[in-house]
């Protein structure tokens, strides 16, 4: 009887040693020296870049540069408006302001009129040759000129003002791509009519790709800017871990889902990952 109680109080001990060891394997303290189980965050992945594009002027689409799907360059023109009122204007500034005869004839009749009024001055107070209503006469006329020339120096001033608001107005009808990138919409044609404000291209830069995601308060804790990270695609075509850096760990926590905001930056070179797709920031020892 004795030892059939030993031996049932034998089998309890090692049940409830096995409960414990159980317990340890969920709660991530397997074995001593080992440590706590990785944690997940889904979140979605960005482009580096991604810009809608509208004209600064209202006006007709005259000619398309690009295609949707096309990759430029920064600085490439995307498309080009109507600019013939443009150049019509650009050139009427050009003439007037090389047409510099009046202003060349007017500095000549000063040069002549100085001259003039500096010998009757010497003949007025010398020889008494040039009556005072001469001199007069001849001043007057000087001042006229002068202030003539002072007019059509002004006149010039204000016309290249003009002639570079018409070139500037000039080069604000070519849209041009702020940014090397593709085309991934093209909401415009030839002939179109296209106004401020409407959105018309989405040009996307994805040669580096940023994931968003939220995480407990608890991971945010052990990330900072410019750590390393890993990630893991939803996306068959991009298989295993991939190597991303912490960029942005928000200062602050979201209220209404007491979590943190996290981006982490992943070289996409090959371009092999597709902006949109959703991701896994795997982070160790986190519980």
């Amino acid at each position: 009887m004795k030892h059939s109680m030993n031996l049932m109080t034998e089998k309890r001990s090692s049940y409830r040693a096995l409960q414990r060891f159980a317990l340890a394997v969920l709660c991530g303290a397997i074995l001593p020296g080992a440590s706590s189980r990785a944690a997940e965050f889904v979140g979605i992945v960005y482009p580096k870049h991604d810009h809608m594009l509208s004209v600064h002027m209202a006006g007709v689409v005259d000619r398309l540069h690009v295609k949707l799907g096309q990759r430029v360059k920064a600085g490439q023109p995307i498309f080009s408006q109507d600019v013939r009122l443009q150049q019509t204007e650009q050139q009427r500034r050009l003439v007037i302001l090389n047409d510099i005869a009046e202003q060349r004839a007017t500095e000549q009749r000063r040069a002549i009129l100085e001259d003039l009024v500096t010998d009757a001055t010497f003949l007025y107070e010398t020889a008494g040759t040039v009556s005072r209503e001469e001199l007069l006469k001849l001043r007057m006329e000087l001042e006229a000129t002068s202030g003539r020339s002072g007019q059509l120096q002004a006149a010039k001033k204000r016309e290249q003002t003009e002639l570079e608001i018409a070139e500037r107005e000039y080069e604000m009808r070519v849209l041009r791509a702020p940014i090397s990138g593709v085309v991934t919409m093209l909401k415009v044609r030839q002939g179109e009519w296209a106004a401020p404000g409407d959105a018309l291209v989405r040009l996307v830069d994805d040669t580096d790709c940023e994931l968003r995601v939220n995480i407990s308060q608890t991971a945010a804790r052990k990330l900072s800017a410019g750590a390393p990270a890993t990630v893991h695609l939803e996306d068959a075509a991009v298989p295993g871990p991939q190597a991303g850096r912490v960029i942005f760990v928000a200062p602050v926590i979201d209220a209404a889902s007491a979590l943190v905001e996290v981006r982490v930056k992943i070289p996409n070179r090959e371009r092999r990952i597709r902006p949109g797709v959703k991701a896994r920031l795997v982070m160790d020892g986190v519980s």
